[in-house]
């Protein structure tokens, strides 16, 4: 049985391949929109329909959702979140350093082209 929610709701939420912190702002028949606060998980660079592939595919440079932007997210994505809400901006460096460590320990095509986004989106992200 999936537990049902209220609008204020503190929750993590998975969107594409990013995971984040936010809270409830409207509940949908399939969905709840949920207004982005943290970043847990920065999203997988690349295809996502050929995951860690780098030959023969358009590579996507795939952002992470902004603060306070609000996504429709599938209502079995969604959990219940505990604890105190981090500060964006604090948690979006977090997510970029954890995901550039596990990018840096992998010698493939994919992990490279995925480091030249990273690098990319990090200048954007705290250069504005």
């Amino acid at each position: 049985m999936m537990s049902e929610f209220k609008v204020g709701d503190k929750v993590t939420a998975i969107y594409k391949t990013g995971k984040y912190i936010g809270e409830i702002t409207d509940i949908r028949p399939q969905a709840y929109l949920v207004r982005v606060l943290g970043v847990t998980k920065h999203p997988t660079q690349g295809d996502l329909h050929s995951p860690r592939d780098a030959e023969g595919v358009f590579f996507h440079e795939r952002r992470a959702l902004a603060c306070r932007e609000q996504a429709n997210i599938p209502k079995q994505m969604v959990k219940h979140y505990e604890g105190e809400i981090p500060d964006y901006q604090v948690s979006l460096r977090e997510a970029i350093a954890k995901i550039r460590d596990q990018l840096k320990a992998d010698s493939s095509e994919w992990a490279e082209q995925s480091l030249k986004n990273i690098d990319t989106l990090e200048k954007d992200y705290f250069n504005s």
